[in-house]
């Protein structure tokens, strides 16, 4: 009885886990693990970047990346960054490309995550890249920085 009551326990502590990082905003709907791109991303299986988390499908990709040198992690730094937006723990203030005022009419999605430009020719060239050439484009770490994208505000309670 002591077994079953201990693992009911763990199964509700994992439970209220997974709500407490969803009580903060963050969902992984859509969103792909960082380092298996074709799997799907567990909000269970985090790891801080930034001042955010990424996430992985399972134990072995989390451990993985933060077992990483800083070196390795900067060549996952467009995707993460994707992440952190897709995630929406992070928001751009302006442009990407020319640190213009965005125009809502030009958003586009690219990878879960909403994008803005300043004009049609910005969405434009964006709409032009495709996979990681889009997304090291628009979210490697020149354009993150350009774009202003910064850590959304959580609301505490």
């Amino acid at each position: 009885m002591n077994k079953k009551m201990g693992l009911g326990l763990g199964a509700l502590a994992l439970m209220f886990a997974s709500m407490a990082i969803a009580a903060d905003g963050v969902s992984v709907e859509g969103v792909k693990c960082l380092l298996q791109g074709s799997k799907a991303a567990n909000v269970e299986k985090a790891a801080k970047y930034k001042e955010g988390n990424v996430y992985f499908c399972c134990n072995g990709c989390q451990g993985k990346f933060e077992k990483m040198t800083d070196e390795e992690k900067t060549k996952l730094a467009a995707k993460a960054n994707n992440q952190l937006v897709a995630t929406k723990q992070y928001a751009q203030e302006v442009c990407p490309f020319t640190g213009g005022k965005l125009n809502d009419k030009t958003a586009i999605k690219v990878n879960g995550a909403e994008v803005k430009f300043c004009c049609n020719k910005c969405q434009g060239k964006a709409e032009k890249l495709e996979g990681d050439a889009q997304v090291e484009e628009i979210f490697g770490e020149k354009a993150f920085e350009k774009g202003k994208f910064k850590l959304v505000k959580q609301e505490t309670k």
